[in-house]
């Protein structure tokens, strides 16, 4: 059995390691499952770089990892039970649900349903409640498995999509002229951009990217206009800007802030794309001025939110509606791309860390 570790100290620092598999052995009502495939996208290095902040790195603890120095980065995707000491799940049943980057995996199943299960390890409980929820696929309504691959890579990222759109409908843009996306190439925000050009008296959406994405950013057809990092003289500083920031760039910040200075209402950040680049509190975008303006978007505390607003079934509702429809969308621009097995995955993980993966590529890594 092997497992994939990132050093958190350095997200370029990988290791591939032998997992005994007594660790796998069985308490009452638990379950141990098989991943069958997961996706990776710029979002699970967000998982990466917030590890510690918001607590990515407690889901799925290393393994000989003695000087807590590893971490695995949290992967959504698909499992089938493989061993069950519990009286409800069986042998055979597939799910949907976060798993690490590794051959198998026990959960200790609670609050069972027909449609999903949450997982009850003592380590998880004060964890956000979406990353802990696993979707029965035998209970599931109008199943596809043929959409196994999109549901991977744009569910996580789509959901955050819609409570960004969602956010920014209910706070009517702060009055806003135009709302700029930083990193336009990302998945997360070309799903923001499509939600946001469905709507009706939305602000003009911005697209702002690196040189080598341009062409691939414009012929979209989400973005009233997008901009080269390099030419962010073309932004329209006399507008009152929302900043959707998926990047985390220091640089493209303190540029926009300057430039927009108090038409800047307000900045959400969402992504760490740019991990490399991003702001610390000795950046000139960290000042008190900025600061009041600035918040960091948690999309799991507004699912709680609007679950708590509409009821499960209103929330599925609206958010279905919103997935289908970046579904049918991303067949237009996206190719995906299978990576077989955790060997193959180390370069495929170095290059999307490097930020060299295309834009239109969705990898998959079957186990």
């Amino acid at each position: 059995m092997k497992e994939f570790q990132t050093l958190k100290s350095d997200l370029n620092t990988t290791r591939l390691i032998e997992i005994d598999s007594k660790n796998l052995e069985l308490g009452d009502g638990e379950i141990t499952v098989k991943i069958e495939k997961f996706s990776f996208t710029s979002n699970n290095i967000t998982y990466g770089v917030a590890g510690d902040l918001i607590g990515y790195w407690n889901f799925f603890p290393s393994s000989d990892n003695s000087k807590n120095e590893w971490g695995c980065i949290p992967m959504w995707g698909f499992a089938r039970i493989t061993e069950s000491n519990n009286d409800i799940l069986s042998v055979g049943e597939r799910l949907f649900g976060y798993f690490p980057p590794s051959d198998y995996l026990n959960l200790n199943p609670i609050k069972i349903s027909k449609e999903n299960f949450f997982d009850g390890k003592s380590h998880r409980r004060e964890l956000p409640p979406v990353y802990n929820n696993y979707i029965r696929l035998s209970g599931e309504k109008n199943y596809d498995r043929k959409m196994d691959n999109i549901r991977a890579l744009l569910f996580p990222l789509h959901i955050t999509a819609f409570c960004l759109c969602d956010t920014l409908q209910d706070q009517s843009y702060l009055h806003a002229s135009q709302v700029i996306i930083i990193s336009a190439s990302s998945k997360t925000a070309i799903g923001l951009a499509q939600g946001l050009s469905e709507e009706i008296n939305t602000p003009k959406i911005i697209g702002l990217t690196s040189p080598k994405n341009l062409e691939f950013v414009k012929s979209l057809g989400c973005y009233d206009k997008v901009i080269a990092y390099n030419n962010l003289d073309e932004v329209n500083s006399n507008l009152g800007t929302v900043i959707v920031d998926m990047a985390g760039n220091k640089e493209v910040l303190n540029a926009l802030y300057k430039s927009l200075n108090k038409n800047m209402f307000k900045c959400l950040t969402v992504g760490m794309t740019h991990w490399d680049s991003m702001t610390s509190s000795s950046d000139e975008l960290s000042d008190t001025t900025a600061k009041d303006r600035t918040e960091f978007f948690f999309a799991p505390s507004h699912i709680q939110k609007r679950i708590s607003d509409w009821g499960h079934e209103g929330y599925n509702d609206k958010t279905n509606s919103f997935m289908n429809s970046r579904a049918i969308q991303s067949k237009e621009w996206m190719d995906i791309r299978e990576i077989k097995g955790l060997d193959s995955f180390i370069s495929t993980y170095s290059d999307v860390v490097k930020g060299e993966i295309n834009p239109n590529e969705g990898i998959i890594v079957k186990l």
